[in-house]
């Protein structure tokens, strides 16, 4: 049986470059994963500012930094997504994490299209109660791909 992955970090990020959420698996790292996410940002420009136009929504493997491997996702809205998974020695297949990131793209999409939240109208954002079913979706979409624990 294949290994699962273990996923040390998820992160929305909003077409103008905004953190959305940023929800961590790992505790006390929380820092280091916000830090992941914006050195991911420019990788992500980087990628899609290029000539060619590509329908493909997954940028792969972004960059790996001492015991992490950041992987990127963009939406046709822009919507950027980064997953932060550990450096191990099995080998991560590219179907198991675009699978994992089409589960959190779809989660977003759910929740921004509930016609009774807006989506920029607080400073606390995703934070809100408003957006509890969503955190709680992330952390299942997590609990599935890694069997891993949650965050409280």
């Amino acid at each position: 049986m294949a290994p699962l992955l273990r996923l040390n970090a998820v992160a929305f990020i909003s077409p103008h470059n905004h953190p959305i959420l940023i929800r961590t698996f790992e505790r006390g790292d929380e820092l280091k994963y916000h830090y992941v996410a914006h050195t991911s940002l420019d990788v992500i420009e980087e990628r899609t500012n290029g000539l060619t136009k590509s329908n493909d929504c997954y940028l792969g493997l972004l960059y790996a930094m001492d015991d992490i491997a950041a992987y990127g996702y963009i939406t046709p809205l822009k919507m950027k997504i980064v997953l932060v998974l550990p450096l191990t020695d099995s080998v991560v297949r590219d179907a198991e994490v675009i699978m994992t990131f089409r589960a959190l793209h779809l989660a977003y999409y759910h929740a921004s299209s509930n016609p009774f939240i807006r989506l920029h109208d607080t400073p606390a954002g995703v934070g809100s109660a408003k957006w509890k079913r969503f955190r709680r979706k992330v952390d299942e979409i997590s609990r599935a791909v890694g069997g891993g624990s949650v965050p409280s």
